[in-house]
């Protein structure tokens, strides 16, 4: 999709709504629209399906020109989900689901089948939910009955203006989650509107900072912004805490885990106490490592045992003797390899600031998140992140320049760990 000198002007205001806005989003990708309110943003996502009519400028879709073809056939090629989800609440779950694709002439039994479809999707059951009407829908089952809705005709591109804005944050946390799992799955070409910048780091593969007019302030990756604001404006945008935001967009899996000194279950005090007096156990760690971690027979993380424990077991019984299965601190925070460091984050200051094992999806130990692993990571220059944006850029590099769709991040977002 492409956004070509985009204008909006109203004959009563002295000033354009969105000005001259120029935009590329690849296929497949998730584009964050994040600004202050009234600064066009939601027009311009409007101005794409037409339900405000651009005063100037181009809108191309997959090469094809849309702003000169029928509107009305044109939005029911583009879905689109709005905060409150806006469902007819005459109708029941299953009707409001079917609107387009009844609109679109498809037969009564192929729209039956993709209401099924659609509510399996978003995670509600068809035989509980299909005829309900959405007063006796929670709120953020109504956002879910929205999406479906938005997505029911297998459209290629999905806007979205603010679609979890009114719900609770836990609510909001997981209709995120499950956006991005749905994404997963089907790959479409999303537009996003949000003033959460939270919400776009988090959801988005790139996000456009707006400023009035929507003129665009920064147009990158979140990891780009978060490294790296093109100036003050943005800056304020991004907010306090710019290095923890940018571990929730890194997985356990990217980077190089600390090695902690390991045994099983059962070896010999001497073996423990040689493992502590070794030294350093990876580069990551170069002082002397303060822990030992206890695996039992399967290699899965078991007990955590201090250096201080250790000592105070020599003086108690001999060196060739094993320690009681009781001793040490039992393992409570693990993390699997799709976790992102601010999990790891979170389980470590759990954990007392112990690292935190990293397992398999089968639960042997892999190995160790540590702080020092967490500060590579928030220091590390993200891959392709420029020196700032230009102030006023259009967010249109050469396509040798553009930054690809992350694949990887988009698949692994919300994997629990």
């Amino acid at each position: 999709m492409r956004l070509d000198a985009l204008t909006k002007r109203y004959p009563d205001s002295p000033a354009p709504a969105v000005e001259d806005v120029t935009l590329d989003i690849a296929a497949g990708e998730t584009v964050i629209l994040v600004g202050p309110s009234g600064c066009g943003k939601s027009t311009t996502l409007k101005m794409i399906n037409r339900l405000i009519e651009p005063t100037s400028g181009r809108i191309t879709i997959g090469g094809e020109d849309v702003t000169g073809i029928d509107p009305v056939g044109l939005r029911r090629t583009i879905g689109y989900a709005i905060q409150a989800a806006g469902l007819f609440p005459h109708m029941t779950v299953a009707e409001n689901i079917a609107l387009v694709p009844k609109m679109a002439g498809w037969p009564r039994a192929k729209v039956r089948d993709r209401v099924e479809e659609m509510l399996h999707l978003v995670g509600l059951d068809p035989g509980e939910f299909r005829g309900r009407y959405p007063r006796r829908l929670s709120g953020g089952q109504q956002q879910r009955v929205g999406v479906a809705r938005a997505l029911a005709a297998d459209p290629p591109v999905l806007l979205m203006d603010e679609p979890f804005g009114a719900v609770d944050p836990i609510t909001r946390e997981r209709l995120q989650d499950q956006l991005i799992r749905l994404q997963r799955e089907l790959r479409k070409t999303i537009v996003f509107v949000t003033h959460d910048f939270d919400e776009a780091v988090k959801v988005g593969d790139r996000i456009a900072v707006l400023r009035d007019r929507s003129q665009i302030a920064q147009f990158d990756t979140p990891e780009a912004i978060l490294a790296r604001p093109a100036d003050d404006f943005v800056a304020g945008f991004v907010g306090a805490g710019a290095g923890v935001k940018r571990l929730n967009l890194k997985l356990v899996r990217e980077v190089e885990l600390a090695r902690v000194p390991t045994a099983g279950v059962g070896d010999p005090l001497e073996t423990l106490l040689a493992l502590l007096e070794a030294g350093p156990a990876s580069p990551s760690s170069p002082t002397s490592p303060e822990h030992v971690l206890l695996l039992d027979r399967d290699r899965r993380p078991h007990a955590w045992l201090r250096r201080e424990d250790l000592t105070r077991a020599r003086s108690a019984q001999p060196v060739t003797d094993p320690l009681p299965l009781t001793a040490g601190v039992p393992v409570r925070g693990r993390i699997g390899v799709g976790g992102t460091l601010r999990d790891a984050l979170e389980a470590l200051l759990a954990d007392g600031a112990r690292p935190v094992a990293v397992t398999r999806e089968d639960g042997t130990y892999l190995g160790a998140v540590d702080m020092a692993t967490l500060l590579n990571a928030v220091n590390a220059t993200p891959d392709g992140a420029a020196d700032g944006a230009a102030e006023g850029s259009t967010g249109d590099p050469a396509p040798e320049d553009r930054p690809a769709v992350p694949e990887e991040r988009s698949a692994a977002r919300g994997e629990p760990s």
